[in-house]
């Protein structure tokens, strides 16, 4: 609805009205106002509908939801002020309000407020009692499953910010922004232990008479607050522009620690009680640390210089500090290696990035740019952790990466036009760590280098049909690997597959890659009323990490076509359909091969027009599915009880997913500013 002369919508906040009244006079005022209002019903069972009652409001006790929204806008013209306020969802649990008031080319203040609510989409039953704190206290079901309460967990966000903006003098200005939340509830989480392990020895028991594992729902209490504040100065000549900014963040947790309450006795999976091992007890119990606080600050400068008409250059160069030293001791943590009271935690970033742009000659440009990143990691070292026989300290991670593209555009004839270019990066990781530990791998990498080619061409083949290829091929390469010896560094390693074996494991990201891409784009104007556009792309990754374990190569495809037909100058309807696959392969040292197949399909069908000189309608028809296929066998040094269980189907099961949406809508003028939409 809208309105003018100094109306006033229904549902303004008495804040915002006397801030209007404020600031300004009576005189030389227009205003536009708009509010809305309804509501909104889930008919299923709020429970079936948990999955889309995430951020909607819906959830088990709670099927309907209220609609309320406005804006106002007052202007007074004379004065040269402007006032805006904006209300959203104000009925439901994700509402948002904001307020700006400003003088046109001299200052704007902005203030705005929102919450937004999350629960979780599984409703849980549990006799846990004081979820959501630091301490919460598990009791075992004594009538087995389902004989707790049900409980939906959820996470409330709060959040306040403010604004301001400056115009210092015509070529500079200053600009100032806060934002605080606050974020309180619970969100699913777990414990568990396996007795007995080697960073527990003393855990263990008889299996006949108790349990030596247990995995436990354990919901994190959230009591956290996130605080941002930015500021900059900009300056603006004719060929030249620069930008000097600060950003601070600041995060503090209410809840250092969650130490759980955990009873002698649980049920077992069969449903019955079954005493806990000797050990088992007090190990779920010690506390866990959370998300502590930290602090970062950065700093950054930027600009960019035309040098000529048609060529610019631009730069950045920034600086940024990240630390956390949140006490142990004041967070309840025992058992920190001695003399060390918090982890010391600090990482120094620096970058840097250049750029050009230039129109050569008119039917040529290039762009260059290139990029350097270093991460200095300067956390403390300390001896953290413990195998049973061996200390091992954390590993120091710096990341030192430079990268560079080079492009060139041409516009071959009136009708085709061309891009060329390469792409390169280097990531080096820095020395490993010699007190560090590594597990689960055999080989390390200190640096690695990707190369990369890229080529499209567009052309318009006729005047109502164009289309376009683009292919592209990447190489990525690296330094020696480096053989972990825990506790006493790596050993370089010349031949992986002489010093190693053909069963060592490598991560992908550090593996001998060729990555290859193509893709097929149609724009096809049948006539003036229908138009069609057609795609089709897919991609390879091969490894070459001289191993017959880990990831060996990967595959993905898509196809698909958007139609659009307008009937009439008030009708018109809309189609599209899409395909796609994608596989991996990759294999467990002395367990199975599987052969990671996925396969999409998307369907969506829409029409929407004008019943009548008031009535505007529409629909909407979408299907998804979605099938993941585990195409599993037994690995050759794969033990006989894993193979039999997997001969015995209990590998990784095939899954489907399917969702159909139908969405029907109108809308119906009342009077000129007046209208109902369902």
């Amino acid at each position: 609805m809208k309105n003018s002369n100094k109306s006033f919508p229904f549902g303004l906040t008495a804040l915002a009205l006397a801030a209007m009244a404020a600031c300004l006079p009576v005189q030389a005022q227009t205003s536009d106002a708009s509010v809305t209002v309804g509501a909104g019903w889930v008919g299923a069972g709020a429970n079936e509908a948990t999955a889309f009652g995430q951020y909607t409001g819906v959830r088990a006790d709670r099927s309907g939801v209220g609609i309320l929204g406005g804006t106002y806008s007052l202007r007074d013209e004379e004065n040269g002020r402007w006032i805006e306020f904006l209300g959203e969802n104000l009925l439901g649990d994700n509402r948002g309000m904001g307020l700006v008031v400003k003088n046109p080319g001299n200052w704007k203040v902005g203030v705005d407020y929102s919450e937004l609510v999350r629960y979780d989409p599984n409703v849980f039953n549990t006799s846990m009692q004081r979820i959501g704190e630091w301490n919460p206290q598990i009791v075992r079901l004594a009538g087995g499953a389902g004989s707790g309460a049900d409980i939906q967990l959820s996470t409330k966000r709060t959040g306040l910010g403010l604004s301001f903006t400056g115009i210092i003098n015509p070529v500079a200005q200053f600009t100032f922004e806060f934002k605080t939340e606050r974020k309180e509830g619970a969100r699913l989480s777990s414990i568990g232990m396996s007795c007995v392990s080697a960073y527990a020895p003393s855990c263990g028991g008889n299996p006949l008479a108790s349990s030596n594992w247990a995995v436990l729902m354990l919901p994190e209490p959230v009591n956290s607050s996130h605080s941002q504040f930015e500021a900059g100065v900009s300056y603006a000549l004719d060929a030249f522009r620069m930008h000097v900014g600060y950003y601070g963040s600041f995060y503090r947790n209410g809840n250092q620690i969650v130490a759980a309450g955990v009873p002698a006795t649980l049920n077992n999976p069969l449903g019955a009680a079954s005493p806990l091992a000797f050990g088992l007890q007090s190990l779920l119990s010690e506390p866990l640390a959370l998300a502590p606080d930290n602090q970062a600050h950065q700093l950054d400068v930027s600009g960019s210089y035309d040098f000529v008409k048609g060529t610019r250059g631009t730069f950045k160069l920034g600086y940024s500090i990240a630390s956390q030293t949140a006490d142990f001791a004041g967070s309840a943590l025992t058992g920190a290696p001695a003399g060390v009271s918090d982890l010391g935690g600090q990482v120094a970033v620096k970058s840097a990035r250049l750029g050009l742009s230039s129109r050569i000659t008119p039917t040529f440009s290039l762009i260059a740019d290139a990029r350097y990143e270093d991460k200095d990691d300067r956390t403390a070292i300390a001896q953290y952790s413990f195998d049973g026989v061996r200390t091992f300290s954390n590993r120091d991670l710096p990341n030192r990466k430079s990268s560079g593209k080079l492009q060139g555009q041409w516009q071959l004839t009136n009708s085709s036009r061309a891009n060329l270019g390469s792409y390169y990066e280097n990531i080096d990781r820095g020395v490993f760590t010699p007190t560090a530990h590594v597990s689960g791998l055999s080989a390390l990498r200190q640096s690695t280098n990707e190369n990369t080619v890229f080529a499209d061409v567009r052309r318009q083949l006729s005047d109502d049909f164009s289309g376009s290829i683009a292919l592209s091929q990447s190489r990525r390469t690296g330094s020696n690997w480096l053989q972990p010896n825990s506790g006493a560094g790596v050993t370089p390693v010349t031949d992986s597959a002489a010093a190693l074996g053909v069963n060592a494991l490598y991560m992908p990201n550090l593996a001998d890659r060729q990555r290859n891409k193509v893709r097929l784009f149609a724009d096809w104007l049948l006539s003036e009323e229908i138009s069609l556009q057609l795609y089709g792309e897919e991609g390879r990754d091969y490894f070459n990490s001289q191993s017959v374990y880990g990831l060996q190569n990967s595959r993905f495809n898509q196809v698909g076509f958007d139609f659009s037909y307008a009937i009439s100058s008030d009708w018109n309807v809309n189609a599209s359909i899409a395909v796609g696959n994608q596989t991996q392969l990759q294999a467990r040292p002395n367990g199975y091969v599987l052969a990671f197949d996925n396969r999409s399909a998307s369907l969506s069908v829409g029409a929407a027009g004008k019943a009548s000189a008031k009535l505007d309608v529409g629909m909407d028809w979408a299907y998804v599915a979605d099938r993941n296929a585990y195409k599993q066998s037994a690995d050759v040094n794969a033990s006989a009880a894993d193979t039999a269980a997997l001969a015995a189907g209990w590998g990784l099961p095939d899954t489907q997913f399917s969702q159909q949406t139908l969405r029907l809508f109108g809308k119906y003028a009342l009077e000129k500013n007046t209208s109902v939409r369902l």
